[in-house]
């Protein structure tokens, strides 16, 4: 396994994402299959409602001694419902208490825009992201996760972390694809030592709220042309892609085969031809499929972070 700088510690390059993974005896088989095949780093998150089910299994590899805690990567995440000052120790100690864990790796801000939820829906509340996190530095300082970075944050959201933060972000957590590459932020997170997680590395082609127009990276001849000619699949060129970016990925699965061929992307290399032909694939905007639109409203709210980014 490959592996990148995640602040002082290493992040492996590849990692299994679990969102919307809530059920148990599916999710059980995959990241059981998935530690055997060598997957060391798991993403979650207290929204995906799932930590139990991934702390159960946690627990049975490391207390048979299969596997060592030291050797995992665990990303969990605070929810929106929790992105208040007063929430965050409490909330980051619920996640440690159902992933059976004494500390996780990673601890992320979900979003920058605080909910709560009514008749079960999600509605958007006034943010102070701020003060959130000058607890999550607590969070470190307790010994409780290792790092804190954030999840589908913009520039200048960043940067106003930055500018009070006395623990900088280590990792930003964002949507990334063939089809929308999310050029600048990725570029801002580098030049400031932020390691970059890319979330939906195939763009989403299952979702059921697909807007019509979005592309999808299995009917892309560009994509199945590379992968023909690397006798691979087309998820793999996807996959590479980024890798070759050097980003690190998380890609979702429940199927067990997929598991596998999402961890053989280390035998083969783009060339520049792929690589141009594929950054040529560049949607922007219109490519991005974490929008929230589901959220009545949330495009008005002053945090939301898909309007136009800061230069």
């Amino acid at each position: 396994m490959l592996y990148q700088n995640n602040g002082p510690y290493k992040i492996p390059v590849l990692g299994l994402g679990t969102f919307l993974n809530t059920d148990e005896n599916v999710l059980t088989e995959v990241l059981h299959e998935a530690l055997r095949l060598g997957y060391r780093h798991i993403d979650t998150a207290a929204a995906y409602q799932n930590e139990h089910i991934i702390g159960k299994v946690l627990k049975e590899w490391i207390s048979s001694g299969k596997i060592k805690r030291e050797d995992l990567f665990i990303t969990t995440k605070l929810k929106p419902m929790d992105l208040y000052e007063d929430k965050v120790e409490e909330a980051m100690k619920t996640s440690l208490k159902k992933l059976q864990l004494d500390y996780v790796d990673l601890y992320l801000i979900h979003f920058p825009i605080a909910a709560k939820t009514v008749d079960g829906k999600f509605v958007p509340q006034p943010t102070d992201f701020l003060s959130v996190w000058k607890k999550m530095e607590e969070q470190v300082d307790a010994g409780i996760t290792r790092t804190i970075g954030l999840s589908n944050f913009n520039i200048s959201q960043i940067q106003r972390i930055q500018k009070i933060a006395r623990i900088q972000p280590a990792n930003l957590q964002i949507e990334t694809h063939v089809f929308f590459q999310n050029r600048k932020l990725i570029e801002f997170a580098r030049k400031h030592n932020i390691t970059v997680v890319g979330y939906s590395p195939l763009g989403n082609p299952g979702r059921p709220n697909r807007i019509a127009n979005w592309p999808n990276v299995f009917e892309n001849e560009v994509v199945n042309r590379i992968a023909r000619k690397h006798k691979k699949s087309t998820a793999q060129v996807a996959f590479k892609f980024l890798l070759q970016k050097d980003l690190v990925m998380i890609p979702k699965t429940s199927n067990i085969k997929r598991l596998k061929e999402n961890m053989d992307v280390f035998d083969f290399k783009l060339d520049q031809e792929d690589i141009e032909a594929l950054e040529g694939l560049e949607r922007g905007e219109e490519a991005r499929t974490a929008v929230q639109r589901f959220t009545p409203g949330i495009e008005e709210h002053p945090e939301y972070p898909h309007k136009k980014q800061v230069e």
